[in-house]
C-alpha cells in the first residue's frame, strides 16, 4: 500500500483527461471507515493518463499517455506528490487506454490500432527502457463504426499470473496470451457474439469464471475460465439495464465483490451503476443506481466502497455498499475535472 508520514496511510490516485480541462494524475487520501477522498496533489507532466495501475508493492503507479503517439510513464508514490520516475516510454500504438502488470512488464492496450505493447521493467519498478514487442490483432465486427478494425480496450494478467488478457472491442473476441522474447503472443482467441462490443473483463475470486462487459449492447457475458490451459468459454449473457436504453447505452466499467456474490458495471449513457446479483447459472440483473455524475467511464471497489470516475461532470463519487443486498448507496463525491479512473493502494 503506498503511504507517507502517517503509517497506514490509505491513498487513492486519479487518472484523468488534461485535453478536456483535467489536472493530470491526481493523489488523494482515503478516510477509514467512511470512504470519503480528499485530494492532496496533481502532476499534469504526462498528456491524458487515462487509465492507471499500481505495483504489487503500492511505490510505483504506471500510467497510459492516451494519445495519438501514445506512451507509458511511471511514478513513485511514496510521498504526497507523484514523482515521475523516469521518462515516459513511447508504445508505439496509438491511444492507449488501459494498461496492466504481467511478467515483469507493464503492458498497453492501444486503443486507436488496436495492438498490445510490452514494456519491460527493472527490479525498482521502474520501466527499463524501450518497448520489447508489440502485438497486432487484427479483424473486424459487424457495428459498421466502432468495428472497422481491433481496438483493444484492457489488457491484464490473470489470477493466476500464467497469461495475460486482452479484450478487444473492434473484434469482438479476447485473447489469451503469453510473452516470448518480450513479445505478447497469442495463446487462442474466443470470439464473442458478433456486434457485442467487448470493452473490459473482470474475474471471479474462484478463479474459474470470468465477466466481460459489453460497451456496443448493456450486456455482460459470463465465462467459464480455465487457468490451467488458458481457455475461455462463454456461457450465457446477461443485461445490465432492466429496460431498453433511450439510446447507445455506452457500458463502461466491472467490478466483482471480494466474496463473489456480486457483480457491479457502469453504464455511461444511463448514468447508472447496475448491481448482479452472481447465480449458479450466471448473473440476475437486481437493479441500478444513478452514479453519482454524467458518464462514469471507470468503476473501481476498496474497503466497501465503490467509486466512480465521471467523467464529463468532472468528478469521483463513492458508495457504501450493503453487504446483504450488493445495493450500493452514495455517500459523497470530490471535483476532478474530466475524471477517467481511479485505482487503489
Amino acid at each position: 500500500m503506498a503511504q507517507n508520514g502517517r503509517a497506514g496511510r490509505r491513498r487513492a490516485f486519479i487518472g484523468s483527461f488534461t485535453a478536456a480541462g483535467g489536472p493530470g494524475l491526481v493523489a488523494a487520501e482515503v478516510a477509514p471507515g467512511t470512504g470519503a477522498l480528499t485530494l492532496l496533489s496533481a502532476v499534469r507532466d504526462l498528456p491524458d493518463p487515462s487509465y492507471l495501475a499500481l505495483s504489487p508493492d503500492g511505490r510505483t503507479l504506471y500510467a497510459v499517455s492516451e494519445t495519438a503517439e501514445g506512451a507509458v510513464a511511471a511514478y513513485r508514490v511514496t510521498g504526497d506528490r507523484p514523482e515521475p520516475a523516469g521518462p515516459p516510454v513511447p508504445v508505439h500504438g496509438s491511444s492507449p487506454a488501459h494498461l496492466g502488470l504481467y511478467a515483469g512488464h507493464v503492458l498497453t492496450a492501444n486503443y486507436g490500432c488496436g495492438s498490445v505493447t510490452a514494456v519491460p521493467l527493472r527490479p525498482d519498478g521502474a520501466l527499463a527502457g524501450a518497448a520489447s514487442g508489440r502485438l497486432r490483432h487484427t479483424g473486424s465486427g459487424p457495428h459498421d463504426r466502432r468495428q472497422r478494425g481491433p481496438h483493444v480496450h484492457q489488457v491484464q494478467a490473470d489470477p493466476s499470473g500464467r497469461w495475460a488478457v486482452s479484450v478487444d472491442l473492434g473484434t469482438d473476441s479476447v485473447r489469451v496470451c503469453t510473452l516470448a522474447d518480450g513479445t505478447p503472443a497469442v495463446h487462442r482467441e474466443i470470439a464473442l457474439r458478433p456486434g457485442s462490443g467487448p470493452r473490459h473483463l473482470a474475474f471471479h475470486p474462484d478463479g474459474e469464471h470470468a465477466y466481460v462487459v459489453n460497451e456496443l449492447t448493456p450486456t455482460v457475458t459470463v465465462c467459464r475460465w480455465e487457468p490451467a490451459d488458458g481457455g475461455l468459454k462463454p456461457l450465457t449473457e446477461v443485461a445490465v439495464l432492466p429496460g431498453a436504453p433511450a439510446g447507445d447505452a455506452y457500458p463502461s466499467g466491472i467490478v466483482v465483490s471480494p466474496d463473489g456474490r456480486f457483480v457491479w458495471t457502469a453504464t455511461r449513457g444511463e448514468d447508472v451503476l447496475s448491481v448482479l446479483s452472481v447465480q449458479d447459472d450466471g448473473l440476475r440483473l437486481i437493479g441500478t443506481v444513478p452514479c453519482g455524475g454524467h458518464w462514469p467511464r471507470a468503476l473501481a471497489r476498496h474497503d466497501g466502497f465503490l467509486y466512480a470516475a465521471n467523467e464529463r461532470s468532472g468528478d469521483v463519487s463513492w458508495f457504501a455498499v450493503d453487504r446483504t443486498t450488493g445495493i450500493p448507496r452514495y455517500d459523497g463525491s470530490v471535483r476532478v475535472a474530466a475524471a477517467s479512473c481511479v485505482v487503489f493502494g
